[in-house]
């Protein structure tokens, strides 16, 4: 886009423009036969990924780590994971992709750290080490400090032998929470995000940030707040204290971009976190569209409208001066076609082409996690020993194994809410093992379906999802309405279908999406005479004739509506 383009007072910005692609490098492409995905095998693909017109890609973790929750507990932050290569194959990496007119951010997971890092192993050496209070410590005599749970299952506090003082862990016991509130914990962590902003990297996507600060009075939660209490651990009484001090020592002085993963946080407190006046982050990951269908581990029905209010709400919370972010995967979500889609074979791919273009031509920076431009669909587990996930095993600890809860319930929920689904390794192609690894066995079991869901053949189809992503972000790079452009719903009441104008100055730009396997009618006149911009069905027309449109079972079109 133009530097004289109109933007409806938002203030321009890069990140704004740009469609991004998430890289989980454990899944993603084995180039050394280990079964493991590793940063050689990302650089081997990444002409496809630059084929599809992406701008940024997000790096899931690759630092050292002993791998507890799977690179999310930090070993050292400045040294790349052994199976994943070493940091000549990441400046590589990062030479390959400027290379293609692209740019890097990674993970910055600094709520928590590993129990083998450095500073935790100096930590709970003794109660008089220099770096004790690097993380938050309370009496063992006294007993568990409070009732808080870990995210992983069982209580947050655990007793550790050395001193018989107990250390605070919001996720496993192997990863140890950080205290923010030590001057030089938060030097520690400016140092390391300069390192790699210095190194090139454009930026990054800080792991549960809203959780860095804590009440140290460690109230007990109630009854409500232990089904969610990520609401209690995201409101910290200095948080945006840190973030303002974050921004202004460090990230202010870099072209970067930020977007924060904000669990625990509502719609209307994402302004406190993403106005550009407030001088903290660029834009934040909000759960509450990808959350409709859950209560915890279980699934629970949802509605289209809920969705659409949720999504209006989201756009006029962030208003005139704040960013949002589009999404419906990452690597903590089931696969996108299944959770909001149709997965099965007469839908998957009509459904797969309706979700991109909703993505893709609302307001805020679309995030696409890898697998969902190939439509990859949940993985057919059938038993609880085929999950990886440190999560599962918790839910297994807490819930079968006191008797709460049948392994076969667990199971048929997991099947529709586990992260794993999201975790099994790319289908590159029809050979063994999807072409993700030369390897007897990947480390997680590969989807079967990777005969017929893969990239060489999705990027072999002109009419492929894999093209028409393709499609939509060329359009989305051309037209100014479709980054800056007001958002609008408007059939907010509609179950069946989702429409929204996107309008800026003269130009407004209509998408209606049909969310069933039934066709149905639009019957407005802002169609007539509409010109069709893109179509997830090839027997569309180039131009609505007259005021009824009849969308066929999971069909989406953008319209440029006549004058």
């Amino acid at each position: 886009m133009s530097e004289t383009v109109d933007t409806a007072g938002q203030t321009k910005r890069w990140w704004k423009e740009a469609v991004a692609y998430q890289i989980y490098p454990r899944s993603f492409a084995d180039s050394n036969g280990d079964g493991i995905g590793d940063i050689p095998g990302i650089i081997e693909k990444l002409d496809y990924i630059a084929d599809m017109g992406i701008d940024v890609i997000w790096l899931s973790p690759h630092f050292d780590s002993p791998n507890a929750d799977n690179g999310y507990d930090i070993r050292d932050y400045r040294k790349v994971m052994n199976e994943f290569g070493t940091m000549a194959d990441f400046d590589r990496l990062l030479s390959e992709i400027k290379q293609r007119n692209m740019r890097l951010i990674i993970d910055l997971v600094v709520n928590h750290s590993s129990d083998e890092h450095e500073w935790f192993v100096e930590s709970r050496a003794s109660r008089d080490n220099p770096k004790r209070d690097y993380y938050i410590w309370r009496n063992g005599a006294k007993g568990v400090p409070n009732n808080f749970t870990s995210f992983f299952g069982g209580s947050a506090w655990e007793k550790d032998e050395a001193t018989g003082d107990y250390y605070l862990h919001y996720f496993a016991k192997k990863q140890p929470d950080l205290n923010w509130d030590n001057d030089e914990v938060r030097a520690e962590v400016y140092d390391l995000m300069r390192f790699w902003l210095d190194k090139g990297v454009s930026g990054f996507r800080m792991d549960v940030i809203p959780f860095i600060s804590k009440n140290f009075d460690f109230p007990d939660l109630s009854e409500d707040e232990l089904k969610d209490p990520a609401v209690v651990y995201a409101s910290g009484p200095r948080l945006h204290e840190y973030l303002q001090d974050m921004n202004r020592k460090v990230l202010s002085h870099y072209d970067c971009m930020t977007v924060g993963e904000a669990a625990g946080v509502s719609e209307a407190q994402t302004p406190l976190f993403v106005d550009e006046a407030r001088k903290e982050l660029d834009m934040i990951f909000n759960f509450a569209v990808v959350m409709l269908d859950r209560d915890g581990w279980r699934w629970k029905e949802r509605r289209l409208t809920d969705m659409k209010a949720t999504f209006a709400r989201l756009d006029q919370a962030v208003g005139e001066t704040g960013w949002n972010t589009v999404f419906l995967g990452n690597h903590d979500q089931p696969r996108a076609v299944n959770h909001f889609g149709d997965a099965r074979l007469a839908f998957r791919e009509l459904s797969a082409k309706a979700l991109a273009t909703m993505m893709l031509t609302m307001r805020g920076t679309p995030f696409i996690y890898q697998g969902e431009e190939l439509g990859m669909t949940n993985f057919p587990f059938t038993s609880l020993d085929q999950f990886d996930d440190i999560e599962v095993r918790g839910l297994r600890e807490d819930f079968v194994a006191t008797g709460k809860v049948s392994e076969e319930d667990l199971l048929w929920h997991l099947n529709k809410t586990s992260r794993d689904h999201a975790r099994t390794p790319m289908q590159w192609d029809e050979s063994e093992n999807g072409g993700f690894t030369t390897a007897e066995n990947a480390w997680l079991a590969v989807n079967p379906n990777y005969k017929d869901i893969n990239a060489k053949a999705a990027c072999a189809d002109e009419n492929s999802i894999y093209h028409h992503y393709r499609k939509l972000i060329a359009l989305r790079h051309a037209t100014p309405a479709l980054v800056y452009g007001s958002y609008r719903d408007i059939a907010p009441e509609d179950e069946q279908i989702f429409a929204f104008e996107r309008v800026l100055g003269d130009e407004r730009l209509i998408t209606i999406i049909n969310f069933s396997g039934e066709p149905v009618m639009w019957d407005e006149k802002t169609v007539e005479g509409a010109e069709v911009l893109i179509s997830n069905d090839q027997r569309r027309d180039k131009t609505i004739p007259g005021v009824e449109l009849t969308l066929l079972p999971w069909e989406a079109v953008v319209l440029r509506p006549a004058q």
